[in-house]
């Protein structure tokens, strides 16, 4: 499932061809997705001018004029492509329409952004911009680990005497938000913490250090256009590339990539998924 940096990456590819642009026509070609579709979606949508992309935890959130945002979830293997950006931004001339365009947005500039969705686990939905936070997918969000209300006081003071492995507790969409299982591995590994160590029993200062690696580990894999490790794809087609610079996530048996440590990247299994980390740095 795309995780924060595939959902900003999306996010910021599809900003020129959407941004104060005008939906000259919506197609929805089906009555659902994961949910069912918001009742007239396409008839709603068309004639609407987007007035800014934004994004919370792993939800793009297109803010439409008229007071109504568009709530997109991409789910295990949604996708959102934009083809004849008349801005030159992209290349693609607009494909042949595929069996799993379920919607399909086309702009009064040209562009065309497509939500394609083998497997339908995305999902849309609207709802007043006014009351946003007060969705039920967004009402229990905790901060977002870029935002300035992720800080090192505030993890601390939130982990302080829980039980909870500590690899859980970052997963945990009401603690922080947009993390998923690539990015926790990896941020963990670089601070030198086993995912099992119970996040109440670790130090403030160990805490505190998370802080700023989760930041750097999703600055980067921001950057490289985030990871692609099967169907997802930037706005533009082109793969992510940070999934070439993991150092523990799916490198089961590798030798570990810190300087000097001569351990071997291991699996466990925490709520049934897996928890790749080096037992010899990472304590």
């Amino acid at each position: 499932m795309p995780e924060l940096p595939e959902v900003e990456t999306v996010r910021r590819g599809l900003a020129p061809a959407m941004e104060g642009a005008t939906i000259a026509r919506a197609e929805v070609n089906r009555p659902d997705l994961r949910w069912p579709f918001p009742e007239r979606l396409a008839e709603r949508l068309t004639g609407r001018r987007v007035l800014r992309l934004g994004r919370r935890s792993k939800y793009l959130l297109v803010e439409l004029e008229g007071d109504e945002t568009l709530i997109v979830h991409l789910g295990m293997s949604g996708r959102m492509v934009v083809s004849g950006d008349p801005l030159g931004q992209f290349h693609q001339e607009h494909a042949a329409a595929e069996k799993h365009d379920h919607v399909v947005l086309h702009m009064a500039s040209g562009a065309r952004v497509t939500f394609n969705d083998p497997r339908r686990f995305g999902a849309m939905d609207l709802w007043p911009t006014e009351t946003l936070e007060n969705h039920w997918l967004l009402a229990e969000l905790g901060p977002e680990p870029l935002g300035n209300s992720f800080d090192e006081t505030y993890l601390v003071a939130r982990l302080r005497g829980r039980a909870t492995p500590i690899k859980s507790a970052l997963l945990d969409q009401r603690i922080v938000a947009g993390l998923g299982n690539i990015y926790v591995c990896e941020a963990l590994h670089r601070a030198g913490i086993h995912p099992r160590r119970k996040a109440g029993r670790i130090a403030p200062a160990r805490l505190a250090g998370l802080v700023p690696v989760v930041r750097a580990v999703l600055a980067e894999a921001i950057e490289a256009g985030g990871s692609s490790l099967r169907d997802y794809r930037q706005a533009d087609g082109e793969l992510g590339y940070f999934q070439h610079t993991f150092e523990v996530y799916d490198r089961e048996g590798h030798p570990c990539a810190k300087p000097g440590c001569a351990g071997t990247v291991a699996r466990i299994v925490q709520s049934g998924r897996s928890s790749f980390y080096c037992p010899v740095c990472q304590r």
